[in-house]
């Protein structure tokens, strides 16, 4: 058998999909020779175009995507402001079990606790959840990670995918908790299908980049790419969600499933910044590839924005066909307007829906959708671990 030599020349390729620098062993090139080893200068016999590839790499040479840079060096920074919420995202790190569920187990288990109706929210709601995460994390692991060419971009990524599984924890852990019946619940997005329909428009967008053929570096490709992370951050991440959101709060604003509603509140300050961070990520491609950016493909996205408000106020009615905790399904046609517009301010397309307001100010106090960039930035060390949540 024979024996692996490191100081032998090794024929090399690019691993596919992950925008790897070809590299030889341990040292770039030609092996460097004992004179490299011993600190003195290695003679230049490296090819000019390897040697264009082995330089070391300099801040104006990156890019989010079809980066030609070596993906392994996370210095020098040009995106810090994705160095900067990794950081935040690590400050505010939190677990399920830090969270006391007692109360809201005494209360699922009293007949009188909750209303049909109420229970019927919460289940609809765990229904959604339980999934949705696990598919957000699919699309960063499996497809949205290996296009994206920045390495403080993929550092914030992995600390997101992380998250997302932190979140399927906790809603695991809200079932787990109540005792629901959990293949009912985890099921839910194939037998329900006000959560089906919006799963499955979600899914091609998954397909897209999980596609192990799916490479970037065409006009086509690069606008698959963009549509994807605009899908997941603005409507997935940044709609989607909202109307269970406002559900479980108004719940817990009211002394209800308050176990619950706080993991929901962490989960919500989490998913404002994987908005935000997805929204930055858009941004930047669109500057750096402005011809991405076309009238067609800003109807199109106009296009699913609206698709994507019907499918949510679907869900809106079928989980409270009739007015609860102060809430009804109609308030929500507003509300989603509302944040649709603003996720379209924010990637500089029109608004929809012009004079949309917000129906539910309350929400603002805990999600701030004006200033959400500095919302939870402000409330770092009220919100450290284990820290308390006021529902006053």
């Amino acid at each position: 058998m024979n024996m692996l030599n490191f100081d032998d020349e090794v024929a090399v390729s690019p691993i596919p999909g992950l925008g790897m620098q070809a590299a030889r062993g341990f040292m770039p090139a030609s092996s460097a020779p004992a004179a490299a080893r011993q600190g003195q200068a290695p003679e230049q016999t490296v090819p000019a175009a390897r040697a264009e590839e082995l330089r070391r790499i300099r801040v104006e040479d990156k890019r989010i995507i079809n980066g030609r840079t070596d993906v392994n060096q996370l210095v020098p920074f040009k995106y810090k402001w994705a160095w900067e919420k990794y950081l935040s995202a690590c400050a505010n790190h939190w677990m399920p079990q830090e969270i006391n569920m007692s109360r809201d187990i005494a209360t699922w288990k009293d007949p009188n606790g909750l209303t049909e109706d109420e229970r019927r929210i919460i289940t609809r709601n765990l229904g959604f959840f339980v999934t949705a995460d696990s598919l957000a994390a699919n699309n960063i692991v499996l497809g949205t990670y290996r296009h994206i060419t920045a390495p403080e971009c993929r550092q914030y990524l992995l600390r997101q995918a992380f998250e997302e599984a932190i979140h399927t924890h906790a809603y695991q852990y809200i079932v787990e908790s109540l005792g629901l019946d959990e293949g009912e619940v985890f099921n839910a997005y194939h037998e329900i299908r006000s959560i089906r329909d919006k799963d499955e428009f979600l899914i091609p967008f998954i397909d897209t980049l999980t596609d192990p053929a799916f490479k970037t570096g065409t006009s086509e490709a690069d606008q698959q790419l963009l549509k994807s992370l605009i899908v997941f951050a603005c409507i997935m991440e940044g709609l989607f969600f909202y109307v269970g959101f406002a559900q479980i709060l108004a719940m817990g604003r009211q002394n209800k499933m308050t176990g619950a509603a706080e993991q929901y509140q962490y989960i919500l300050r989490d998913e404002s910044m994987h908005c935000n961070f997805g929204i930055d990520l858009i941004n930047q491609i669109k500057m750096e590839n402005p011809h991405l950016w076309t009238p067609a493909f800003r109807d199109e996205i106009h296009g699913y924005m609206k698709t994507a408000v019907e499918l949510e106020y679907r869900y809106a009615e079928d989980t409270m066909p009739r007015g609860v905790l102060g809430l009804n399904a109609p308030m929500f046609k507003e509300y989603l307007r509302y944040i649709a517009n603003r996720r379209c301010q924010q990637i500089g397309v029109e608004q929809l829906y012009p004079g949309a307001s917000n129906p539910f100010p309350w929400m603002s106090e805990m999600t701030d959708l004006k200033k959400e960039r500095n919302f939870f930035e402000t409330r770092v060390i009220e919100y450290q671990t284990g820290g308390a949540l006021n529902w006053d």
